[in-house]
């Protein structure tokens, strides 16, 4: 359950796309896989650490509901294809709105020298202060790409880039409220931890290896 609200909000087949289509495939492919690892890795800890405990009572209790399969027609598949197109649209689109104008504000209003400063090469902290920056802003994959794009273009490292995309997603703080009425805070302390940890992990790794992926 845990592997799933890592990687849902972190990897999807949409970030997978529009991340060749900015940063290139050998970024795309490396932070799906990376993002995916955090996945595995985080659940399989909570899952030894044996916390099932440390769900609240009304989630535990909860009965287990099967709902059988509609019989749909070619005519229907395509019609429910297309609403479904339509939803996901609605729901990503003023995310991808709020993204390009942060990103917009980033690349005409914030210094260049202050994104160096603070989340260049010269900054040993970077990683850290993107993935903690990341934390109190609410938004998927689709709003953070254009954010990155304009952080990277003024001179911001991959990797600390990425960490920032990655909170965002994984760590928000709207995020982490909702998940608490589901866990106690000992286990959401616990997710917490797991993620920023393999959150700057990867940071690191990226900006270590930023010249041979870019």
């Amino acid at each position: 359950a845990f592997s799933f609200l890592i990687s849902s909000p972190m990897v999807d087949l949409g970030s997978l796309v529009l991340l060749m289509s900015i940063f290139g495939a050998k970024v795309a492919i490396l932070y799906v896989v990376l993002g995916l690892v955090i996945a595995v890795a985080g659940g399989t800890l909570i899952e030894k650490l044996h916390m099932e405990n440390q769900v609240e009572e009304f989630i535990r209790r909860a009965s287990a509901v099967d709902i059988a399969s509609p019989t749909l027609t070619q005519k229907e598949r395509l019609v429910y294809a297309k609403d479904q197109v339509a939803e996901t649209f609605k729901k990503v689109f003023p995310y991808i709105l709020i993204g390009v104008g942060i990103g917009a504000v980033i690349h005409n209003w914030i210094p260049e020298s202050w994104v160096v400063a603070v989340l260049g090469s010269h900054n040993p902290f970077g990683v850290i202060l993107a993935t903690i920056i990341g934390i109190p802003m609410y938004a998927d994959i689709f709003g953070t790409i254009p954010i990155a794009e304009a952080l990277l273009g003024k001179g911001a490292q991959l990797g600390t880039v990425l960490a920032f995309m990655m909170g965002v997603t994984t760590l928000s703080l709207p995020s982490m409220i909702m998940l608490r009425k589901a866990v106690k805070p000992k286990l959401l302390g616990v997710f917490i931890a797991i993620c920023a940890l393999g959150i700057i992990v990867v940071g690191y790794l990226f900006n270590l290896f930023q010249g041979f992926i870019l």
